[in-house]
Formats: C-alpha cells, structure tokens, sequence
C-alpha cells in the first residue's frame, strides 16, 4: 500500500529491504550490475529476476573483472557503476577493482552479500563479519566508505549514504555489505524520495574572489600556463564550456599541458596545447617550464601525484605564483606550496575565467611575444622525446615497432571513440605517441595502476556507449591476468575491442630493472611462457587477429571496427611488437 504524503516523499509500506534497494537503484538511473552470483545474495536475486525488464545483472567471469568494468561504465555515462558480489572471496576478489576506482574518483558502488546475521560468529561459510575475515573492516580501510547493514530499519541511511558519497566531488567508490537474511526484512513504513535531489545534492561551490585574483595575475604574467588534472574532465566534456575555454587561452596566448590522467581533456592539436607533462611527457612542456620568464602556473583538478609532476620536479615552480583550484580541500598545496589555493568547482573556475576574458581586452605587449614564443617552440622541437624512437612511427618494419603501431591507432581511431588504456609499458605508449583530442576520450588508472583494469573498463565503457567505438590497449600479461571479460562481452554481444602488445614478456619489469640495475639478463628475465593469445581470445567468442607490421594493423583495425559496431563481437588484435622498443621512461644515462 503506498500512500502520498508529500512534494518530495512517499510513504511506502512492507517492502523488503531488497526491494527498496531497487527502487533506489531505479531513482538513479541504475538500470546495470556487473558481478557474478552466489548464495548470500539470493533473495536479492529473486528480486533482480522480477525486475529484468528493466535491470541487467551482467553476470561475470571474476569478481576483480566485475569492478573494472563497472569502473568503466562509470567512466563513460558519468552514473554510478555497481559492482555486485557474494561473501567472502567474492568480496575479497572484488576488492582491487573497487579500491582502484576510488583512487581513480570514479563513482562505483560495492554491494556484497554477507551470511545470515542470525549467524554471525558460528563458522557459517563465506562468513565475513564475525570471523576472522571482516569484510566491513576490509573495505572501510581500503576505500572511501563502508557500512554493514545489519538492520532493516537503517537500511536507508546508510544505503543513501553511500550514494552522497560516491557522487560528491570528487567521486568516489563506496560498499555496503548486505546480509542475506536482512535483506529480505520487512521495513514496515518507509518514507521514499521522489527524485535523487530529496536525499543529495551536487556541490556549487566557486570562490569568485580569489578566481578573479587568479585571473589577473594571468593577465599579468609573461609566460603564464594551465595544468590540467583529470578532475577537469567532466567540466570539459561540455563541448560549450570545452569551446569557450580554448577561445580564452587562444584569445591570451596561454598554453595548457595536462597530467598523464587528464590526457586528451583539451584538444592535444590545439595551438596552445603543450599536450602532457609528466610520466613519458611529450617533449614540449619543459621547454617551457625552463624558460626564465616562466612566473604563473594554475593548477586545475589535480592532486600532482608522482606521476603527474615527475617526481615532484621543482621545474614546475614558477618564480611568482602557483595557483592550485580545487573542490577537494586537503589537494592543495599537498605536494607544493602554493601562493593562492581555490576551493571551487572546476567548472565554476573555468566559467569565471572565461567570462572575465571575454570583457578584457589583449594586451599585445605580453600576449604576442608568448604567442610567437609557443609557435617557435612547437615549430623548433618535435613533441617527440629524442631517447623515444620518433623515427620508429614511420618503420614498416616486421614486428611491429609499437611506435608505428600507435601512429596506426592515432590514426584510424574515430573521432569520438573511448580509448582505455591498462597498466604496463602501454601507459607510455599511448600517452607519448597517441594525440587525442575530445570528444575523443583516454581512460587511465594511473594512481593505483592494476594489470588487467582496460581488460574490464573496455567492456563497461562500451555498454555504457553502445554507438561508440571502444578500444583497449593492453599487454599480453594483463590479458593474461583478465581475459575473462572477453567471455562476458561475447555473451552480452558487446563489440569491445582490445589491442595485445605481445612481447612474451612483463617487459615494464623487465626494462625497469635493466634501468635500475644495468645487467643483460634483464631483457628476457620475466616471460609469460608464449601461449597463443589469439587462440585463447578465439575460445572466448572473440575475432582475433595476428598482426606484426603496420600494414596488417590498419587491415585488422578496420575489419575489427566494422565488425565491432555493427555484429557487436567482441574483437582483439594480437600486435605482435619489436620486443627492442622501451617507451620514454628513462633517459639514458650520460
């Protein structure tokens, strides 16, 4: 019986604790779940099976794989992904992926089920509260939140809880460990929202004072330059707000480099990109942080990690202000110190600045030497690192030289397409030879860095964006480690594709410690016994395909879009790559 009690609630009588978190799930927009199923969620499940019409549970073939494509889904709709699991290693597996969406600010949602509270404490299997296993704990210090719900009457707070805190800002991951005999209580009376707005809302925040000082000591400065993070990335995904932002730093002659996260978050091709700083930076950005007159850096959506910053290179102070924007308060001056820290919404900041620049006039006297500046450098320098190989992308050469390989990439990827890239040596490859530039979008998790995450993340990105083309770029030991998601994208007839840099080898280990401690032994130390990539991608569901030069590459690419997009088969070519090459990493020693 339901009975309207006002504006922006309804009172909801003898539901279930699983049907409320349904209804919840419907509020959101949450019409997806990826995880694999087990006993300590069955009366969930028996809901779920009720709801199919409007509910997809993606069943999975590991519950890491589940989180790393929930994760992606995140990524690309922007709506919470959520990850659902059963007891004890199903939680436990789960965990990684989970973890790693929180340190990458993704909104993702961990719900595993738990064993009978009646039962807590008496060896019941999977048991992961009253035991030595403690699921709740587990999760609470690996993640942003955690909650048990150990009752049908607080079910709703904390379930609502949970969604605040995964979409403030920053996003972040959160979980909630449901035992099985509580969700499937009775909650007798439950007042329920009307829309997501009546239990959370979207932070604001602008701090128009301090974005004007900003502004002006822009307007003031020689060779000024904008760090964007990848917390700039929802802001700029507005093609509006993306436009008039390129306007401004065009219309001032300032450059703009990115983190490695944020990579491709302002057109890469744009005159006063100086593409991004950082772990295998293009070449650009140094020159102009060396240069004397380099005086005003502000700092957007960025915690400048190691990553980010090289190490904490002081080449990123400036010789006047560094200014840090921020909605998350303990980022600034975490790293650095910083002469004006901001407290805003990114797109707050961006809109201020842009609409101060558009009632302020050039001033050519500063303007124009930095403009022919920039020209000169990006006309003088290639973005190319000289110890990177640049003369490699045009090598027709068999195997493949994974320089050419991302030339070939850079080259047929649409316009729009979702690029996800794992943890490996193909973090360098495609941050220093790939130029993406939106509504392209590159996808990295960069702060924890699993093995395996583009196995998933492709796959959630493209059910997330069914109409878009959705490439992985992997190594062959990540798709060793998450070739399972394969399997779910055949099932669910999922056109992802990935592209396997097949060395034989942990070669980011292998290089790594060549580099650290110089011994040829190195260069073949760590192999990943040589199986047939292709085959096991075959046996999956997938189209697989060989290639080992360049010319094979754009054969396979197009035959695998096409493929891809319109039978939605999954797809991956196995590149074959000249096992010689090291992304710029390391520069040789003098």
């Amino acid at each position: 019986m339901r009975i309207e009690h006002t504006p922006y609630y309804t009172t909801l009588q003898n539901e279930t604790v699983n049907q409320l978190l349904m209804r919840f799930f419907k509020l959101e927009g949450i019409d997806k779940a990826f995880g694999i199923p087990g006993g300590a969620l069955k009366y969930l499940l028996n809901v779920m099976k009720n709801e199919r019409e409007w509910f997809d549970y993606i069943i999975c073939r590991q519950e890491t794989g589940a989180a790393y494509m929930a994760t992606g889904y995140a990524m690309v709709s922007g709506k919470p992904g959520v990850v659902m699991v059963t007891a004890g290693p199903g939680a436990t597996n789960a965990l990684t992926g989970v973890m790693n969406a929180n340190a990458a600010f993704f909104p993702v949602l961990a719900i595993t089920g738990e064993v009978p509270e009646a039962d807590f404490g008496k060896g019941y299997l999977q048991e992961g509260i009253d035991a030595e296993l403690d699921v709740n704990n587990v999760y609470r210090n690996a993640i942003h939140y955690s909650a048990m719900i150990s009752s049908s009457s607080h079910f709703q707070t904390l379930f609502t809880q949970a969604m605040r805190e995964i979409m403030n800002v920053p996003h972040r991951a959160a979980h909630i460990s449901l035992p099985e005999d509580v969700s499937n209580q009775t909650v007798p009376e439950t007042p329920f929202p009307q829309s997501v707005e009546n239990y959370r809302t979207t932070p604001q925040t602008a701090d128009p004072q301090r974005t004007a000082q900003a502004f002006e000591q822009l307007m003031q400065a020689q060779r000024p330059i904008f760090f964007l993070g990848n917390g700039s990335r929802t802001a700029l995904r507005d093609p509006a707000r993306l436009k008039r932002f390129v306007e401004f730093t065009e219309k001032f002659a300032i450059p703009v480099m990115t983190t490695p996260n944020g990579k491709g978050v302002y057109p890469e091709s744009a005159p006063m990109s100086l593409r991004h700083y950082g772990l295998a930076n293009c070449a650009w950005p140094p020159y102009y942080l060396q240069d004397p007159l380099y005086d005003v850096l502000m700092v957007m959506g960025s915690t400048l990690g190691e990553w980010a910053t090289n190490s904490w290179d002081p080449m990123l102070i400036p010789c006047k202000s560094f200014i840090q924007v921020d909605m998350n308060q303990p980022n600034i001056g975490r790293n650095f110190p910083v002469s004006m820290g901001i407290v805003a919404m990114i797109e707050q900041a961006i809109d201020q600045l842009c609409d101060l620049g558009e009632q302020t006039p050039v001033d050519p006297d500063l303007v124009e030497p930095r403009r022919k500046f920039i020209e000169a450098l990006k006309h003088e320098h290639s973005p190319y690192l000289p110890y990177s190989d640049p003369g490699k992308r045009d090598s027709d050469e068999s195997p493949i030289y994974p320089q050419a390989l991302m030339k070939c990439l850079e080259e047929m990827l649409p316009k729009d397409a979702h690029l996800f890239v794992d943890n490996g040596n193909c973090i360098g490859w495609t941050l220093h030879f790939v130029t993406m530039n939106p509504p392209a979008q590159a996808h990295y998790t960069l702060a924890m860095g699993p093995m395996g995450t583009a196995m998933g993340t492709v796959v959630g990105g493209k059910i997330a964006a069914p109409d878009k083309t959705c490439v992985s770029v992997v190594g062959d030991g990540a798709f060793l480690m998450q070739s399972g998601p394969i399997s779910t994208a055949s099932q669910y007839n999922v056109g992802a594709i990935w592209i396997v840099l097949n060395d034989n080898a942990l070669a980011m280990v292998n290089q790594g410690m060549e580099a650290f401690f110089p011994d040829p032994i190195w260069s073949d130390y760590y192999p990943v016994g040589n199986p047939d990539l292709a085959k096991i991608a075959e046996g999956m569901g997938a189209d697989a395909y060989n290639i080992h030069n360049p010319e094979q590459m754009r054969h396979a690419f197009a035959q695998a879009m096409e493929r891809a997009n319109t039978l939605h088969k999954p797809q991956v070519i196995v590149a074959h790559i000249n096992r010689s090459a090291e992304p710029p990493y390391y520069a040789p020693k003098s």
